[in-house]
């Protein structure tokens, strides 16, 4: 992977770092740069920096032999799993599902990430924040037991729900750093308003939720922080926008029909994991950098792990740009376009997948690569290692073979050697789950 100009990572602060006064306003959402929000934009690009891993494919690595692991456990034999009340079939809901006092020992999940965002802990560190009111009314002094309020505090918190609830968002919900919001024990909706904006923010959990019908909102003046309230234009309607952040992670999060992207990572966002979620009903399901131009997005480094593609999928699954992508062990059924795309030479690394094409003769093909001749784009890495492919569907790889620091053959790491045929176990419980307290979940 490298830049135009530049190998990564020995000369990346040579290259990028004067990147960080040009961010793009109107991408930002952001009316008013003001001295705060640049302030805010600089340190979150050396947030950026500081989680990016200059030695990708070892954690990629290790990713697969935690996978391994799992799958070798007799507690996840099929006999097993009719046997026992714990069915989890992947490491990291392996980590927390299977304890049935979860609900006393929420900040486990917090130990639980793998992959790109495996540093993210969240409100690990805070008190419990009880959301007890699903309403949204005031932009400049949200208030106390709403989930705005929440979310602009400045210190860490784990944020849990009362009961059930819709949240219809009158506008963008922006985040400060720090932040969990745990949706286990209910029903929680984010639907018919705004989504979620992690922007300039670091160490963030979401899981657990359902994000759907997110809507363009008009934006204007809305409090980002307690000590901020800044100039927004009008939202484009995405369920999750992820703009210059890092250590994020997504899990277990359902997400269907938002007017423009259900996640979007851009921006020099990095060590991010993005698993266990459902994705249905859209068309541009995921975007992980947003500009051709933007080179910074070459520190961008996503975990894309145990997702479930489903119906009316039409493509982006993910479409990513300039960095570094681990694609491994989801499950895509009948996109009506394509499933991974890109341009600008990312780096992508699939493996383990299960890609069933839909019946279309001209949809089988998994990869699409836009902006770049056949000459330039055969210089891409991207590779398919152990992808299951089904009713016609095909990966066209491309680029130089990954050199595994541990071999795919050995037993630990076994799921590289045949691993397509259990993607459908290992995201057997992706989306959103109805836990109940006292029972595993």
């Amino acid at each position: 992977m490298a830049l135009s100009h530049c190998k990564l990572p020995l000369l990346i602060l040579f290259c990028l770092v004067f990147l960080v006064d040009n961010v793009p306003k109107s991408v930002a959402k952001i009316a008013n740069y003001d001295e705060y929000l640049q302030k805010r934009s600089e340190e979150s690009f050396e947030d950026s920096l500081s989680a990016y891993d200059p030695n990708p494919e070892e954690l990629t690595d290790q990713f697969n032999e935690q996978v391994g692991e799992v799958l070798l456990s007799s507690n996840v034999t099929r006999r097993s799993l009719e046997e026992s009340d714990c069915s989890a079939t992947n490491p990291i809901d392996r980590c927390w599902r299977c304890d049935p006092n979860w609900a006393k020992n929420r900040k486990k999940l917090a130990d639980c990430a793998r992959g790109f965002g495996h540093h993210a802990t969240g409100g690990k560190d805070g008190r419990y924040y009880v959301v007890t009111d699903p309403s949204d009314d005031d932009m400049f002094s949200p208030k106390p037991g709403t989930l705005r309020h929440a979310v602009i505090q400045p210190e860490p918190l784990w944020i849990v729900f009362a009961h059930h609830m819709v949240i219809r968002l009158r506008e963008e919900l922006i985040f400060e750093s720090d932040k969990t919001i745990d949706g286990r024990g209910a029903v929680v909706h984010i639907a018919y308003g705004a989504g979620l904006t992690l922007q300039f923010v670091k160490n963030i959990i979401i899981h657990n939720i359902w994000i759907h019908d997110i809507v363009p909102t008009d934006g204007g003046m809305i409090r980002d922080s307690m000590d901020h309230i800044g100039l927004r234009t009008r939202s484009d309607g995405d369920g999750i926008s992820v703009f210059s952040a890092s250590n994020i992670w997504i899990d277990h999060v359902s997400l269907s029909k938002c007017s423009d992207g259900l996640i979007d990572v851009i921006e020099a966002s990095t060590a991010i994991t993005i698993s266990n979620c459902k994705f249905n009903h859209h068309n541009d399901v995921m975007l992980l950098g947003a500009h051709d131009s933007t080179a910074k997005d070459s520190i961008m480094q996503v975990t894309v792990a145990f997702n479930r593609f489903g119906r009316g999928l039409v493509q982006r699954m993910p479409r990513c740009r300039w960095g570094f992508f681990h694609v491994v062990n989801n499950d895509y059924s009948h996109w009506e376009m394509y499933a991974i795309g890109g341009s600008a030479h990312p780096t992508i690394l699939s493996q383990g997948n299960r890609f069933r094409a839909s019946n279309g003769p001209f949809t089988k093909e998994v990869t699409k690569r836009d902006y770049a001749t056949k000459d330039e784009w055969l210089k891409w890495q991207w590779r398919s290692e152990g992808d299951k492919f089904m009713n016609g569907a095909y990966f066209v790889e491309s680029g130089p073979v990954f050199k595994h620091a541990k071999s795919p053959l050995t037993k630990r790491n076994m799921v590289k050697f045949k691993p397509g045929s259990y993607a459908g176990r290992l995201t057997r419980f992706a989306g959103a789950l109805k836990c109940i307290k006292g029972k595993p979940c």
